[in-house]
């Protein structure tokens, strides 16, 4: 999934992102805002890091995992919960001690987890995929309850990605960015049950591949496109683009609200996989932010 030119987009609104961090970061992922401590939590893929940054002193601190590691999110309790190469687990950064809680491929070496999220209700949520990328139907989205119970909510998935909740609790936005799609599900928050699939957006050819995905206080999707050198803004009612976020990288793989106010776009980015025949992007890697006049909402923390 490469690109070597970038898209010539037509938006009602653009704006540009800056950079926060030129971290280098191989495959940088899942930016979770951390509101009780105003930092932003966010991750190497392949680089087996989590990472700490704190606006208020411009500090990035780095921990190591110990595998690849797809997605993070606070714990109630204390600590974060990560989901890796082989499964939910624990995790502490203070002694970067990682406990493996539930293994739901164990059968399937081949696959690693990918992105995810924790419901309104405090589940954690995350998919996983084919870690070559060869299988487009290896990978399932799964649900770790409050009582640590595992439940398989999708199968058959090619890159499980980007998953949000409405305001109302009453619909989740998942992306399987090989299809170029962001489908709904009617959601249940008392069992976190899902259905009634149906597609909502479909990212045009040549804009890239749809990847990690936020949401706005107003319900709109912010969609970063892999190879596609931005952040897209779609209205999920009608599918329609309305802003764009220009990144000076062509992998923009996922980002996510922060700031004490939520009014700040944090965009991480990858330079996993350039080739000598793309343009120069001395930032690949880096972790940037964009003002983009809304506010998002936060996801909470674990609370199994």
């Amino acid at each position: 999934m490469n690109r070597t030119t970038k898209p010539n987009y037509e938006f009602d609104q653009q704006f540009q992102s800056e950079l926060v961090l030129d971290s280098q970061s191989i495959l940088g992922e899942g930016p979770c805002w951390d509101p009780t401590e105003n930092v932003l939590w966010w991750i190497d893929v392949r680089g087996q890091l989590v990472h700490r940054y704190s606006p208020a002193t411009a500090e990035n601190a780095s921990y190591r995992v110990g595998q690849s590691v797809g997605c993070v999110v606070r714990r109630h309790k204390g600590g974060l919960m990560v989901a890796v190469e082989n499964g939910f687990a624990s995790f502490d950064p203070a002694s970067e001690s990682c406990e493996i809680l539930a293994d739901p491929e164990f059968d399937r070496p081949g696959n690693r987890f990918n992105d995810g999220k924790c419901d309104p209700s405090g589940r954690f949520w995350a998919g996983t995929m084919d870690d070559a990328e060869v299988d487009p139907r290896a990978g399932s989205l799964y649900c770790l309850d409050l009582d640590g119970q595992v439940h398989k909510r999708l199968e058959k998935i090619g890159v499980s990605n980007g998953i949000v909740w409405s305001a109302d609790r009453q619909t989740m936005y998942f992306i399987d960015s090989p299809t170029r799609r962001v489908d709904a599900f009617d959601y249940d928050d008392t069992s976190g049950e899902i259905s009634q699939r149906r597609t909502v957006v479909e990212v045009p050819e040549g804009w890239g591949w749809p990847d990690g995905m936020a949401i706005d206080a107003q319900d709109r999707l912010w969609v970063a496109l892999w190879a596609g050198w931005g952040v897209a803004c779609f209205d999920p009612a009608n599918g329609q683009p309305i802003a764009f976020v220009d990144v000076p990288v062509a992998r923009s793989s996922a980002c996510c609200f922060g700031g004490p106010a939520l009014d700040l776009l944090y965009i991480t980015t990858a330079r996993d996989k350039m080739t000598a025949d793309e343009p120069d992007q001395p930032l690949a890697g880096g972790l940037f932010y964009a003002d983009v006049g809304t506010r998002g909402t936060v996801f909470g923390s674990y609370l199994g």
